[in-house]
């Protein structure tokens, strides 16, 4: 005779086993602007990842950002690569001019004195040939490409997801991390600083090699208030950017972390710390770097005005601008 004691359901403990570990999983965000970076990445490094199913092909080929008609890489493939190997040449030049601006200026605490170092750093990325390779080209592709990126993943949202004029839709703009924040609010402080350091005295004086360390000072000491927040905004996004970017191309920056760093929808206690710890340390890093080269910059904003003929030469650049501060 049967046993009338009630069976167990086989699936039972299968089921409370999965919704443990679902509950151990990160939650990422549907519109993660480095979803299709990573999985462009991961793709390219691994073969054993490359396999297509018949419906990313035709999703590529349909909206036209596939490579060939066989499954080529479409533009994001190609754009976030531009924008990866585009940053690699920056460095070099906003090494050499952190040392020149900051770190020279800190250790001689006189800008006469470190106004040689910046004179013969010129000669390495201030020529015909290598201001372009080193700073105008690697810039403009880099920022260029993030702007097509986000526009050809706000094309891809609309297009899987409607734009909303008949119905409810998605956000179709992906989501804008602190990187890229950082990196737009840098892109605008370096065309300030490009405006007025470089291109000013060339059109009004048809020649900067009379522009220095010297010449910012006389400008700070001209115009303080707008100087001293032009120079803490281009200092702290250049700082906090080009760590940041650093940590996200050598894949140790955290993510789901939040822009405060407290990592709430990180369900995972031990992987929320973890991610918290590397949080912290990538801020710090920034902040050294930022404070570093804060203190040389100080030693140049409170030098003063320059005084004889290069102050009226500086003055006749300074008069040009439509500022009354």
């Amino acid at each position: 005779m049967a046993s009338s004691q009630p069976r167990p359901h086989l699936d039972e403990r299968a089921s409370q086993e999965t919704l443990a570990s679902l509950a151990q999983l990160d939650p990422a965000p549907i519109e993660s602007p480095y979803d299709e970076d990573d999985a462009a990445w991961q793709s390219a490094s691994d073969p054993s990842l490359k396999t297509p199913s018949p419906l990313a092909g035709s999703t590529t080929s349909s909206m036209g950002l596939s490579g060939s008609h066989h499954g080529g890489h479409g533009a994001i493939y190609y754009l976030t690569r531009i924008q990866r190997y585009s940053s690699y040449m920056i460095p070099v030049f906003t090494s050499i001019h952190f040392v020149n601006t900051g770190l020279i200026p800190l250790l001689t605490a006189s800008v006469p004195a470190s106004e040689t170092y910046l004179l013969q750093a010129r000669e390495l990325y201030q020529t015909t040939l290598s201001e372009p390779l080193l700073v105008f080209l690697p810039i403009a592709a880099h920022v260029a490409s993030g702007l097509a990126l986000r526009l050809v993943r706000r094309s891809q949202n609309i297009r899987r997801y409607g734009s909303g004029e008949k119905g409810p839709a998605l956000r179709p703009w992906p989501a804008l991390s602190w990187i890229s924040a950082s990196g737009y609010a840098l892109a605008a402080s370096v065309t300030a600083h490009v405006a007025v350091n470089r291109l000013l005295p060339l059109w009004v004086e048809g020649d900067s090699s009379n522009v220095g360390l010297a010449y910012v000072s006389h400008g700070f000491a001209r115009h303080g208030i707008l100087a001293w927040g032009a120079y803490a905004a281009l200092i702290t996004t250049a700082c906090g950017h080009m760590v940041w970017g650093a940590a996200k191309w050598a894949g140790v920056a955290p993510t789901a972390m939040g822009w405060s760093g407290t990592g709430n929808k990180v369900l995972d206690k031990k992987a929320r710390r973890s991610r918290r710890r590397a949080w912290w340390s990538i801020q710090a890093a920034a902040l050294a770097l930022t404070s570093l080269w804060a203190a040389g910059g100080i030693v140049v904003a409170t030098a003063g005005r320059a005084d004889g003929w290069v102050a009226k030469v500086y003055d006749n650049i300074y008069d040009a601008l439509p500022l009354h501060i």
